[in-house]
């Protein structure tokens, strides 16, 4: 157990390789409770929500989710989130559990009239179930139910609670995120853990989701990079309708180029697992950036890691080195993502 956040979490229950090979090949299930719900209602909320984020709201159908940032004036990135619209106006906001407090500081600041926020991340928890025998275990779970299409949720009433299912995930597999009031959290997870589902840790969600190169906030991203320099492009809807904060930064950089950009390193040679900050090297020993997330893959069997390389070090096939406690490890930039189904 390891303090998150102001949570309490597992790293693990059995081991870090056990529990992701059991996401890859079978099914999983993630505490996720910590998890921020921040819901958005109000006539002007859609329009409210284009001047917000990056994605373009008006596009999102009810009952549609997508993924999105919240960014600074400056382009950089407060949070990434989904964004799922319940109703017409109406708006669930799901955030980083260790940006809640930015998040609704940030929406509070920029309120505009005929909009309302709450934080009800308090009042529920989540689990997350990861793998290719997802939805066959969620159907079990309710009786014959089938999961909503990918990107989409159900918002139902199961055995007289409220249940909001999600097809998302954070993993690179098939799979749902289910939030439910906080006192009924047990009974689910306990209902997974009956149909086999392996409880899985922080461990293993971060090599899982690193094999697939989704982003860390507070790692790979932060306030101080755009998500352009973060490979996310298509996430950002420069053209839409309305003007959203930090657009003029970004629409800068895609018609100058990036100065550096999110890179995928995987090791060309054994070595110690790599960590987030240690240096980068290019092949005369200068350092031109450090990790900004690293790992030991289960599914490949090496070392992989991104960071923030120089232009012109980040073409895919250049070589670097990765300094580890002064061993010196060959690496290469290679294509997003290290793993593929």
């Amino acid at each position: 157990m390891v303090s998150f956040a102001g949570w309490e979490m597992p790293v693990m229950y059995s081991s870090i390789m056990e529990e992701h090979q059991a996401v890859r090949s079978k099914v999983g299930v993630f505490d996720i409770s910590h998890m921020g719900q921040i819901f958005v209602s109000g006539e002007k909320a859609q329009r409210w929500l284009n001047v917000l984020l990056t994605n373009d709201v008006s596009a999102l159908e009810v009952s549609e989710a997508h993924y999105t940032f919240l960014l600074n004036e400056g382009g950089g990135v407060i949070d990434d989130l989904l964004l799922y619209r319940l109703e017409e106006e109406h708006f669930l906001m799901l955030v980083n559990a260790a940006r809640i407090d930015q998040v609704m500081d940030w929406l509070e600041q920029h309120l505009l009239e005929g909009v309302s926020i709450a934080n009800e991340s308090s009042e529920w928890a989540g689990l997350a179930v990861q793998g290719p025998e997802a939805p066959e275990i969620y159907s079990r779970i309710t009786g014959g139910r089938c999961l909503p299409a990918r990107n989409h949720l159900d918002d139902v009433t199961h055995e007289g609670a409220r249940l909001l299912v999600c097809r998302t995930g954070y993993t690179g597999e098939d799979g749902f995120e289910l939030f439910c009031p906080h006192g009924t959290v047990i009974q689910w997870f306990n209902k997974l853990i009956d149909e086999d589902a392996v409880p899985c840790g922080l461990g293993s969600r971060d090599t899982l989701r690193l094999e697939v190169c989704y982003p860390l906030n507070g790692s790979d991203l932060s306030e101080e990079r755009t998500p352009l320099e973060a490979g996310l492009k298509f996430f950002v809807a420069l053209k839409k309708d309305v003007e959203f904060l930090g657009q003029e930064i970004l629409i800068k950089q895609a018609e100058e180029g990036l100065s550096e950009r999110l890179v995928a390193l995987q090791y060309d040679a054994p070595g110690p697992p790599p960590r987030a900050g240690y240096p980068v090297l290019a092949d005369g020993g200068e350092v031109i950036g450090v990790l900004s997330s690293g790992a030991y893959s289960p599914s490949l069997g090496t070392g992989i890691a991104m960071a923030y390389l120089p232009f012109g070090h980040s073409k895919i096939g250049a070589t670097v080195h990765i300094e580890i406690r002064k061993k010196i490890i060959p690496a290469k930039v290679v294509k997003k993502p290290f793993y593929r189904k």
